[in-house]
């Protein structure tokens, strides 16, 4: 048996949990999420609890069991609290500005770059070096953080770029003169 797969999870009063088709649909205060279904995997939502089980023992179906636990207690918690990531530019004149929905940052190219915004996905900006990506969906809130941290990542000689607040950034040390 599944060590993830086969953990209760257990359903918050403000949570509604309905299996139809092959989908899973969480509704809650933030909004609503749909997870897939497998073939072989079965969802039992009873009181307050949604149990996860497998007909068959086969590798792929182990691997579903411990998948759709996890998108299930993911979406649970995406609809009562949500999913923060925050970014932080670093560097000489690095700076991010809100430009309608999506964002315009000084990255040290030529020219600004802009990024779009994405639905379902709140991108906030403290001060001119802090981005926060926020939604309902942990998979793109992620994505979409990637996706920025992806235009400059930091590194490795001054720690330049743009990282997560918690990243540490190991510095290489640079060229030694020799005398």
């Amino acid at each position: 048996m599944s060590k993830i797969g086969k953990k209760p999870i257990t359903i918050p009063d403000q949570v509604k949990v309905e299996v139809k088709n092959n989908q899973i649909l969480i509704k809650g205060p933030q909004g609503e999420l749909t997870a897939p279904l497998f073939e072989k995997i079965k969802v039992k939502v009873e009181d307050s609890q949604v149990q996860v089980d497998r007909e068959q023992d086969d590798r792929q179906t182990k691997a579903y069991h411990g998948l759709v636990r996890s998108l299930i207690n993911n979406h649970i918690q995406g609809v009562t609290e949500g999913y923060k990531k925050i970014l932080k530019l670093v560097g000489t004149g690095y700076r991010v500005k809100k430009k309608g929905q999506g964002l315009e940052m000084t990255v040290g190219y030529s020219h600004s770059v802009e990024v779009e915004a994405v639905e379902g996905i709140g991108l906030d900006v403290e001060g001119d070096d802090t981005i926060k990506v926020s939604g309902i969906d942990k998979q793109l809130v992620g994505q979409v953080a990637a996706n920025i941290r992806a235009i400059k990542p930091p590194e490795p000689y001054k720690g330049k770029g743009i990282r997560y607040v918690d990243e540490i950034v190991r510095l290489k040390p640079g060229k030694v003169a020799v005398e």
